[in-house]
């Protein structure tokens, strides 16, 4: 018997000494965050899955792991003999296990969940949609805890300050603009759980998750005060002496549910639904007034200040060299040495560590070559390496971690070889890229309602692709980042308006199961344009510093206007770069950027 085997074994003795019928695992962490410390990695010691999207249910005979296409491949191969079996999502980022709940279990039936992992969100749209059945959901099972013997710890590193010199304000002056806005909305507390936002509010990172540099935290904003929920060991002395003249209060970390059940009642809290768990929520106390809505702090951070847009182009410049280095190196390489997916990755990870400010990557590099380039979040592994040859499609998604910005870049190259239909993919993708890039909008956009230019070329010839084509971006912190979103509301709000300073991906693609996929992204900041008797219009500003492969172009396809666009791209890219290149590296992107 497997372990995962052994494990679920266990789950269903402890659900049936409680009466519970089914038995929901998240994948997320008590601050309900993309990437979570190992100790909240449940699924992965649960089932061997190790996506980064997923939940688990479990009843006395089934055993179900939900996700998205962009895992099906992977997930069948991890489960396989675990005990538990792929359910197939049909729209990504949806609590689609729900409606399976409540169309399986029998009315009465008991449904049990941890409810520090869960978002109260979930919660109530749980209870929504069973309540017809009179099926229950208990929030205070946690049947992990007692069988995971080797768990590991909560964090323990240092939290670090983020200068002002990177982050443009203080936190006080932060502070100020987040009690303004309490006050515009009538609330007397803003309790925050997302460690992004306190990250950014406080001017301080850590090194708690993967990729992402937070520290693990809990913040409460009212009047005249900040409670910081943390273990003040992790703390410096000087940090800590300055957040405490900041007034600035720490508490620990654990104390949070009881400060929160202790709050006026004759108050009103603000709290974010999606990213405050059922645990928590359920500690405010029942009269007081709760207004549910994106954090302060989350909407605020959208929109970059003049110091960190500044930081943010310096970055790119940096991250283009260390790109440029990259596809120069690889292209001189293959054919000579043997270059896997791996140790390209690991040779574009070098390469951005010599820049400047870098401490390291934004997510985990995507190296695709040839079918594993079809799968929009394929990590290449010692299981699933190859060698590159010369021939075939290559894509790599890769980004930076800088003290003065993050970075978010796809490109997708030719290694010899490509075919008519494949330069027609690439060409109507990057039609897409360009699309959006050269799109001019009125105040008051969203961006589902521009992300048309990004699919039109795809959807004219009965294609499409599965996932998003833009997610806002921070600075030095998560490489996704809302409120805003070009597209579905899985990476953001759909209400939140499109403003100067927003730093978004801009990322159409186009992928064929088992032969190679598409994506050429960008990072766009969105820009003030002009103010005519209409009102103010906006647009964007390409700010990623990268060559596009124009050897997978197929002209006929493109119009005067992106031609232009490519051109006058490629003289930015060229000019800019040039001067911290070698000769060898600066003729070879010559060549590259060379007029189309």
């Amino acid at each position: 018997m497997s372990s995962s085997n052994e494990r679920l074994t266990m789950i269903r003795q402890l659900m049936k000494s409680d009466d519970i019928d089914a038995y929901i695992v998240p994948v997320t962490d008590p601050h309900l965050g993309e990437y979570v410390p190992d100790r909240w990695k449940i699924i992965r010691w649960l089932t061997g899955f190790t996506g980064s999207a997923a939940n688990v249910v479990i009843t006395s005979d089934f055993a179900g792991l939900w996700t998205d296409s962009r895992y099906f491949l992977q997930a069948e191969e991890q489960l396989c003999e675990s005990g538990f079996e792929l359910v197939k999502l049909i729209i990504p980022h949806t609590p689609e296990y729900i409606d399976w709940l409540a169309g399986t279990l029998p009315e009465g039936s008991k449904v049990a969940v941890d409810g520090c992992i869960i978002p109260v969100g979930t919660v109530k749209l749980f209870n929504k949609t069973v309540g017809k059945k009179k099926i229950s959901l208990v929030t205070d099972k946690d049947y992990i805890s007692g069988i995971w013997e080797d768990r590991p710890a909560m964090p323990a590193g240092k939290a670090f300050e983020h200068t002002v010199e990177f982050a443009g304000l203080s936190r006080r002056e932060k502070l100020r603009q987040v009690r303004i806005r309490m006050n515009e909305m009538g609330v007397g507390y803003h309790l925050l759980t997302s460690l992004d936002d306190i990250a950014w509010l406080l001017n301080i990172r850590g090194n708690d998750v993967n990729y992402s540099p937070l520290f693990t935290a809990y913040g409460l904003v009212k009047s005249g005060q900040f409670l910081l929920f943390a273990d003040d060991s992790r703390i410096p002395d000087t940090l800590k002496s300055d957040l405490e003249t900041d007034d600035i209060t720490i508490l620990p970390y654990d104390s949070i549910a009881s400060v929160i059940s202790s709050l006026d009642e004759e108050s009103a809290i603000l709290i974010t639904s999606g990213t405050t768990s059922a645990g928590l929520y359920n500690s405010i106390p029942v009269k007081m007034d709760v207004v549910e809505d994106v954090s302060i702090p989350a909407r605020l951070k959208a929109v970059k200040n003049d110091v960190e847009i500044s930081n943010i182009k310096k970055v790119m410049v940096r991250d283009g060299v260390a790109l440029t280095k990259f596809f120069w190196w690889l292209e001189t390489n293959i054919g000579e040495q043997a270059v896997t997916e791996m140790t390209a990755a690991d040779k574009l990870l070098s390469l951005r560590m010599e820049q400047e400010n870098c401490t390291g990557p934004s997510f985990d590099t995507i190296a695709g070559y040839k079918a594993h380039g079809a799968l929009p979040h394929y990590v290449s592994t010692p299981e699933t390496d190859v060698l590159l040859e010369q021939d075939g499609i290559f894509l790599v998604d890769s980004g930076g971690q800088y003290f003065d910005g993050t970075t978010d870049v796809t490109r997708t190259i030719t290694l010899g070889n490509p075919t008519a239909k494949q330069k027609r993919d690439f060409t109507l993708a990057l039609k897409g890229t360009i699309g959006l890039a050269l799109v001019k909008f009125p105040r008051g956009t969203k961006g589902y309602q521009i992300e048309i230019l990004a699919r039109k070329a795809l959807w004219d010839n009965g294609m499409n692709y599965g996932h998003g084509t833009g997610h806002g971006v921070g600075f030095f912190l998560n490489v996704h980042e809302g409120p805003q979103t070009i597209g579905t509301g899985a990476s953001g709000d759909l209400k939140t308006i499109l403003e100067p300073g927003m730093l978004t991906s801009d990322e159409p693609a186009i992928y064929r199961e088992g032969e190679y996929g598409f994506r050429t992204e960008n990072l766009i900041l969105c820009v003030e344009d002009q103010t005519t008797e209409y009102g103010d219009f906006y647009k964007f500003e390409t700010v990623t510093l990268c060559y596009i492969d124009t050897s997978l172009i197929m002209m006929d396809l493109l119009n005067d206007d992106e031609v232009k666009w490519i051109n006058d791209y490629h003289v930015r890219v060229y000019d800019t770069l040039m001067p911290f290149l070698s000769n060898k590296e600066s003729e070879w992107l010559k060549d590259k950027t060379r007029k189309i």
